[in-house]
């Protein structure tokens, strides 16, 4: 089963999260197997944290908590919240499979918060995405919005993968690659 994780950091945790980065990536370093894409959303000027992403597959939805929650940064307090939630790999390829590579243009997380009837399940052309798909409830049975990593001109682009109107919210948080 693929999951979602996506922990938002708290306001100030900057200095906790750098002095734990060897920790979380250790930790991280554990499910490189499992891993579909990763890495920091960031601030404005494209350098600061705001949080961390990471896709993945796992056993179940106990596994997929115990990932997100016994994760370092979180258990010393970087994060103010953690979205956990299923997901389908609609690409069916990891972040490292991304013919674009990790680097040029600018990268971006999307996410849609389902509302009503389950939209854009198949991708919208596929070569500027590194990674897409639905929200899942915990037994899949329930569309709850759509996630997916893209290369875009701007946020603006980003979020037009996914059908304006269909969605009670649409966030978009500046990405990039992660891990060593």
């Amino acid at each position: 089963m693929e999951f979602l994780c996506y922990h938002r950091d708290r306001p100030g945790s900057l200095p906790l999260r750098d002095e734990l980065l060897e920790e979380h990536w250790s930790y991280m370093d554990r499910f490189a197997q499992e891993m579909i894409a990763r890495g920091p959303t960031l601030a404005d000027d494209g350098e600061t944290p705001t949080g961390s992403v990471h896709l993945v597959d796992l056993p179940d939805p106990a596994a997929a908590r115990a990932f997100a929650f016994d994760e370092p940064n979180y258990q010393a307090g970087v994060y103010r919240d953690v979205l956990l939630r299923r997901w389908r790999n609609t690409l069916g390829r990891t972040m490292w499979d991304f013919p674009g590579g990790r680097s040029g243009g600018h990268r971006y997380l999307v996410l849609g918060f389902g509302e009503g009837q389950a939209a854009d399940l198949a991708p919208p052309g596929q070569d500027e995405l590194i990674a897409y798909g639905p929200l899942l409830s915990d037994d899949g049975a329930t569309w709850l919005g759509t996630a997916a990593l893209v290369r875009a001109a701007g946020p603006d682009a980003a979020r037009a993968v996914l059908t304006p109107g269909r969605y009670a919210d649409i966030e978009v948080h500046a990405w990039q690659f992660g891990g060593r």
